[in-house]
């Protein structure tokens, strides 16, 4: 018996879906990221603006390809590939650039589909403008650096990057932790 295969192209990763979801939400958005020259790179800038994500002078373009995710989802468990792209290249430059856009969030999200250290300095910068900061350590990846911790108003772990944080003491550290665990839904934990 053969089953129908699927494929199509949408749109992702994480940060962006996010974004675009709480812009569909209702909530001022705004995406700091690095796409290539290339079809994906301009379909994601589309995609951000039909769904009312500012663009304006945070998405910045490098002759680098835009970042390919291959998903694969079988019996509700995912199969990803990343590679690394342009948004790889995004860095202290640019997100200095994009202060005005930080310096009036009122919440950054940040995860590491781009380098730790932006990430990190995109926290660091959040917090210096009183913004509330939300960090996912996705995807997983080992030794993560325990600022990131410090730095988070919100730490939210999707399932699989638990086992890659759980040899850090995060009590006393962050106020709350969020474990998303596939399609079971979100569970809570207020740490005392």
């Amino acid at each position: 018996m053969s089953k129908e295969k699927e494929f199509f192209i949408g749109f992702g990763g994480k940060g962006a879906n996010q974004c675009v979801q709480a812009a569909r939400l209702g909530v001022k958005t705004a995406m700091i990221c690095k796409v290539g020259k290339d079809y994906f790179g301009d379909s994601h800038i589309r995609n951000f603006k039909d769904n009312g994500v500012h663009t304006g002078k945070v998405c910045f373009y490098r002759p680098k390809w835009t970042n390919p995710i291959a998903q694969k989802v079988e019996a509700g468990e995912n199969a990803i590939v990343i590679v690394g792209g342009a948004n790889m290249l995004l860095g202290p430059e640019e997100l200095h650039r994009a202060v005005p856009v930080i310096s009036r969030a009122k919440v950054l999200v940040c995860q590491l589909e781009i380098s730790p250290n932006t990430s990190l300095e995109a926290l660091r910068m959040a917090k210096q403008h009183k913004a509330k900061t939300i960090f996912n350590p996705a995807p997983a990846m080992t030794d993560l650096d325990p600022e990131f911790y410090r730095l988070s108003d919100v730490f939210c772990c999707n399932e699989s990057e638990v086992m890659n944080v759980t040899h850090v003491n995060i009590y006393g550290i962050t106020d709350t932790v969020l474990l998303t665990v596939h399609y079971s839904g979100v569970i809570t934990t207020h740490l005392f």
